[in-house]
This record gives C-alpha cells, structure tokens and sequence, in this order.
C-alpha cells in the first residue's frame, strides 16, 4: 500500500512538471513572436520613414533616380526595399584648402593657406555630378580655388601683392566667377589665412623690399627738392621783374614831376612879374633857412630882393 501511494505521488508531481514547463515553453514561444512582430514592424518602419533634419536636405532615390527632393524639416514616407535615402548638408561648410606655392609676376614664390565657405545650393546637380560626397565636392573646389588664386597672384607683383592684401580675396573670387554651379555648389567667400614668403629667402626679400622702398623714397624726395627749387626760381623771376616794373614806373613819375616842375618854373618866368615874385619867395626861403638857430646875422646886398624892399620903402 504504501509502495503505490508513493509511486501516485511521483507520478502527480511528473505531471505538474510537465504542465508548468510546457506553460513556460508557451509563454516563451509568445515573447519571442511579439520581439519578431516588433524587428520586423521596427524594420519595416524603417524603411518606409524619412526624417529630414533642419540642417540637411533628403534626396528620394528609386532604381538610380531621384525621385523626390526633401528640404523642409519633418517626417516623410517612401517605399520599403526599392527606394533609398541619401541626406545631403545644407548649412555653410568650411574647407580648408592645402597649402601651396604660387608664382607672382616677378617671378617670386610666395606661399598661400587659404580657406573657402562653400554650400550646396542645388541638390540634384550635387548628386548627379559629385554623388552627392563632399569629398568629391572639396577636391573640385581645391583645383578651381587654386587655379584662380594662381592667375590672380600671376598678373600682379610680390610688392602689390603685400600692399593691397586685403582686396585679393575679393580678386580671386571674381576671378572664380560661377565656376562651381555646374555641380550645385554655391562659393560664399574664399579667405586667405596667409600668405608669405618662403622661410628660406623671407629675410633677403624683405632686405630688398626696404632697399626698393628707401630708393623710391629717395626719389621722391629729389623730385620735391628740384620742384621747389623750380618754384623759388620762377618766384624770385617774378619778384625781380615787379621790383624793375617798380622802378621804371617810379623812374617814370619822378621824370613826369620833374616835367612839370619845369614847366611850371618855365611858366613862371615867361611873366615879369611872376618871375620877380617867385625870385622874392625863393630868397625868402633861403633866408628863413639861413636864420634858423639862435645868434643868426643876416647880410644882404644891396642888389638882393629883400634889401631892395627896403631900399624901394620910401
């Protein structure tokens, strides 16, 4: 008897076993489908959103081709498997361009490091003709920014170079132009961090630049020298020829006065009666003259005009 019941228990405790590991195996067979369901709607959910970021663009492309063009930020949908996405920046990009030699017009080697801000302003053209890879994009910008900045640097002097540095970016990406819309990249600036001589010969090309500078200096220093010098000379000209106009017009007037001094004594003596009386008023003034001082004696003739009036009184 007791054989038996212990052999019913053994079998009780086998069957409930058996039931909560095939309760454990159910549950387990359901998480596992529900994480399927979740990969598989995670997977699909994937591939069928799009998010455009504020800072980018999204391109839409199916079989190769591009089929929508996303520029707005948000939330978007495509096809699962056939149609793929490829986001390309919209901010300003900053690029720093290798550092390079360039030749000036003399014949001088100069060395460039330079930068450029540079965007993509159309999209399409940016995959159809780069990929959509920055990269590619830099590499073109590098080749067309340096070729520039060659023939600019090309056509002037190392000393206009170093004088008018602040116009030569606005040179260059002139000189640039629309060169880079063929692949749906707009320039915003190009920018020149430096640009120097080379370390081996920087002291012997500043030497000559003061030795040049000194000699110009020089040169305009004689070129004022002989032009006051020219300016003295014409003024004392003009100062000698007024003082002989001067003079020949004083010559003038006194020969003038002097006419007419004779004239009035020749009027004056044409009448008896003037001349006599111009003779007393000039014996006048030769006495008046002789008497001035004190202890003055006068002595007259008896033929002179004065001693006459006395002579002539009664």
């Amino acid at each position: 008897m007791n054989f038996n019941f212990d052999t019913d228990r053994q079998t009780d405790q086998k069957q409930a076993v058996d039931v909560e590991a095939a309760s454990r195996n159910k549950t387990i067979r359901r998480v596992i489908t529900a994480l399927l369901v979740v990969m598989i709607a995670a997977i699909l959910l994937a591939n069928v959103t799009i998010v455009t970021k504020q800072n980018e663009y999204t391109m839409v492309q199916q079989f190769g081709k591009i089929v929508a063009v996303r520029s707005d930020a948000g939330l978007s949908f495509k096809l699962p498997f056939v149609q793929s996405v490829k986001s390309i920046p919209k901010t300003v990009l900053l690029y720093d361009l290798p550092i390079s030699d360039v030749i000036t017009k003399d014949k001088k080697t100069m060395v460039a490091d330079s930068f450029v801000l540079w965007k993509v302003s159309d999209p399409t053209l940016f995959i159809q003709t780069l990929n959509g890879n920055v990269s590619n994009a830099e590499a073109r910008i590098s080749t067309i920014v340096y070729n520039s900045m060659k023939n600019v640097i090309s056509s002037l002097s190392q000393a206009e170079i170093i004088s008018g540095r602040d116009k030569l970016a606005e040179a260059i990406f002139a000189n640039i132009g629309d060169s880079l819309e063929q692949y749906g990249v707009d320039l915003v600036a190009v920018e020149t961090k430096h640009l120097d001589l080379p370390d081996d010969n920087k002291h012997a090309v500043y030497e000559r630049m003061i030795s040049e500078r000194n000699n110009i200096a020089a040169a305009y220093q004689a070129e004022g020298e002989s032009e006051a010098k020219k300016i003295r000379t014409e003024t004392d000209k003009a100062i000698s020829i007024k003082i002989s106009e001067a003079q020949a017009n004083a010559e003038k007037l006194i020969a003038e006065g002097e006419a007419q001094y004779m004239q009035i004594l020749a009027e004056a003596y044409a009448d008896q009666s003037r001349a006599d009386f111009y003779t007393f008023v000039r014996a006048l003034d030769a006495a008046k003259a002789s008497l001035k001082g004190s202890d003055k004696t006068l002595i007259l003739s008896k033929d002179s005009p004065i001693a006459q009036i006395f002579y002539n009184i009664d």
